[in-house]
């Protein structure tokens, strides 16, 4: 009796016949590469075993000294800011701005409009004479952001557009901005800028500018960054050498939680100049109010007092002395905010019936 086959699979046996289809070989390119890659990936492992914080961007190296003084805040005259919020989920709101008086600045009106989510912000304005300025901001994630500014401006050569590109590492940040650029030619004014945490506390960076005026004519320039925060990051110690002979130090410190102070020195070593100029402020903040107070080495003394009297209206006051041209500047200004929101729409708990 011819007992029937039975499959090898069922009875445990391989098939010893040689397999048709043979293993894929290893590329010869990955094997050229694969040591690099090697060392990329432990030594990406030993940097973020280091667990070094993001520095900053180049732009805001600054930001705490310039907080805390006065040149971004002073003005002269009469001046009035009136904003009223039309949404707040998403941010909407318009503003009206009045300037007269100034011994410095033809007086002037400025109606803007913001718009903004939590990826977007829209921001534009317009002035008196026709002037228009816009900007874009564009988050792609958390750490990706593209910005886009404009201005159109009915004075020749005031006409402006700028596109940058900001990227921010674990411990650095990326940055590139192109201002009036040219397709045809390649003009205009581009630079770039890379800051690195070295430690937990110092951070170097470098910021490269081009600018191409004509296809003929371009001109290049390099700038040092340096920025040491302490430990409890209470105070900030920055430094800046220009290709131009000019080095320009900073140093903020937060004494407590309402009392700022800032020291800024900036020396010009160019062969045409020689000069320092120093800058001490301080920022006070009080339970309703804001006092900021400086002096500097051009013996210029000002000070700005910012009282709000309600959460929706401030009054300003500020002033400025120069003892070696015998000069003084003095400005008043209100500010006003206003909504068309209900205490619920803007996410304020209902007031209670009486």
């Amino acid at each position: 009796m011819a007992s029937s086959a039975l499959p090898s699979e069922k009875l445990g046996l391989s098939d010893p016949s040689p397999s048709l289809s043979q293993p894929p070989q290893k590329s010869s390119y990955l094997s050229a590469i694969s040591p690099l890659t090697g060392v990329f990936t432990r030594f990406s492992e030993w940097r973020n075993s280091l667990d070094l914080p993001n520095p900053g961007t180049v732009e805001n190296l600054q930001k705490e000294v310039k907080l805390t003084h006065l040149t971004n805040f002073m003005f002269d005259g009469a001046r009035a800011d009136l904003t009223k919020s039309l949404s707040v989920n998403p941010a909407f709101q318009i503003s009206h701005s009045f300037t007269l008086g100034s011994q410095v600045a033809q007086p002037s009106y400025n109606f803007g409009a913001v718009y903004a989510t939590n990826n977007v912000l829209l921001q534009g304005g317009v002035d008196h004479e026709g002037n228009v300025n816009a900007r874009l901001n564009q988050g792609w994630t958390e750490t990706c952001i593209t910005k886009i500014q404009a201005q159109l401006s009915n004075q020749a050569g005031h006409s402006m557009l700028q596109l940058e590109q900001d990227y921010q590492g674990r411990d650095y940040s990326l940055n590139a901005k192109a201002v009036n650029p040219s397709p045809t030619d390649l003009t205009g004014i581009y630079i770039g800028s890379y800051f690195q945490s070295i430690t937990k506390n110092l951070a170097l960076g470098i910021e490269t500018l081009h600018q191409r005026q004509t296809p003929e004519m371009s001109e290049l320039a390099t700038s040092y960054l340096a920025k040491y925060t302490g430990t409890d990051r209470n105070w900030i110690a920055t430094a800046q050498l220009q290709p131009s002979g000019i080095l320009q130090t900073t140093y903020w410190q937060k004494l407590s939680e309402k009392v700022e102070v800032a020291a800024d020195l900036q020396v010009i070593a160019a062969p045409q100049r020689r000069d320092a100029i120093t800058t001490l402020g301080a920022k006070y903040d009080l339970r309703m109010a804001t006092f900021r107070a400086q002096v500097d080495s051009t013996g210029k003394v000002s000070a700005l007092l910012e009282q709000r009297f309600a959460p929706t209206f401030a009054f300003l006051v500020s002033g400025e002395i120069d003892h070696f041209k015998n000069a003084a500047k003095v400005g008043v200004g209100v500010m006003l905010e206003s909504s068309s929101l209900t205490p619920e729409e803007m996410g304020m708990p209902p007031q209670p019936q009486i």
